[in-house]
């Protein structure tokens, strides 16, 4: 039987994105929301999700001693970041005064810039909230998913990873920012896959096959 462990740090809508894990997966997989870290490394895949501060999320995860789990699993098994998940997963990121990530995927997270506006000069809202188009780079998580998808996307802050070729896909508000991150067996986005209807569910799917590499 495949196990698949949710990170449980007492943030997140965990029974969203483990229900849709439990709808995408295989009929021998085991999906658990876990904030227990023998069980999350004895896990065959890992998912790391999160929504609001990045502030509370780490000091969440530094209290329960998840960091130090975060960062081994990142070295040995498959992680998928989601989110906030995605963006801790780097060096550090400017909001809430700038605050330390787990360092896991060199670089920086930014928050978009005031008076954003697309080509017709319409104003875009900060944050980026809704659907929009995902330009897949090759890797095995987009297996099955139709070049310049929707997915369903709520953020204020974006991430530059400082080697550019960890981006597994941007895209454009107004201009490409990078929305998913691969590195070795680690893979994270900014999207919600469990918001995305059919494309997020087989992206959740194709998570749960993959053996971590590119």
């Amino acid at each position: 039987m495949s196990s698949v462990a949710v990170i449980d740090y007492g943030m997140g809508n965990l029974h969203s994105i483990a229900k849709a894990l439990q709808h995408a997966s295989p009929p021998d997989a085991d999906v658990q929301i876990v904030a227990d870290a023998e069980v999350i490394l004895q896990a065959d895949r890992v998912v790391f999700p999160g929504v609001g501060a990045i502030r509370d999320c780490i000091q969440a995860l530094n209290k329960s001693g998840l960091s130090a789990v975060i960062q081994s699993v990142a070295k040995t098994k498959p992680l998928l970041g989601i989110c906030l998940g995605m963006q801790a997963l780097l060096t550090d990121s400017e909001e809430n005064g700038n605050i330390d990530g787990l360092g896991i995927i060199p670089g920086h997270v930014v928050r978009f810039p005031d008076n954003l506006m697309d080509s017709q000069g319409n104003t875009l809202k900060i944050p980026h909230m809704g659907w929009n188009q995902v330009h897949q780079k090759p890797h095995p998580l987009w297996n099955k998913i139709p070049q310049d998808s929707r997915f369903y996307f709520v953020h204020s802050y974006y991430a530059i990873p400082d080697d550019a070729s960890v981006v597994a896909a941007t895209t454009e508000y107004p201009d490409a920012f990078a929305c998913a991150l691969a590195q070795d067996n680690v893979f994270a986005v900014q999207f919600h896959p469990e918001k995305s209807q059919a494309v997020g569910l087989q992206l959740l799917n194709n998570f749960l096959h993959w053996d971590g590499q590119a």
